[in-house]
């Protein structure tokens, strides 16, 4: 799944318990009627992929929705979904490779230094 928007926050990676384990959260305002403002966790090695990214720019976000099941001291189920990052790009360049560069207005004026009397030297 993808989730397309502007980055509205990128947090600081937060390390927890002895084994190192490390989560950076960034929140994506979507583009839409009712802009959405969606958080998105990266852990481990991928908190890295959020160090090129500032406030206000267009990404797209490739995620995986996860879910889990906890049981509280009482005896109660609890259920929590989080939404994990694996890779995110950004839209600015997609945008500008999706035009083909135009040429110079100077390569659409009709050229003036024909010589008319040049005859061609194609074969139809």
């Amino acid at each position: 799944m993808e989730i397309q928007g502007k980055v509205k926050m990128i947090g600081e990676t937060q390390t927890f318990g002895s084994n190192g384990f490390r989560k950076r959260e960034i929140v994506v305002t979507t583009e839409e009627q009712y802009p959405q403002h969606i958080m998105v966790e990266f852990i481990q090695d991928k908190t890295d992929l959020l160090n090129n990214y500032q406030v206000g720019q267009p990404v797209k976000i490739s995620i995986n929705l996860r879910g889990r099941e906890w049981v509280n001291p009482q005896g109660e189920t609890k259920y929590f979904n989080s939404i994990q990052g694996w890779r995110i790009e950004s839209l600015q360049q997609e945008a500008s490779s999706d035009m083909p560069p135009v040429p110079p207005a100077e390569a659409f004026e009709p050229a003036g230094d024909l010589n008319e009397d040049d005859h061609d030297d194609l074969p139809f």
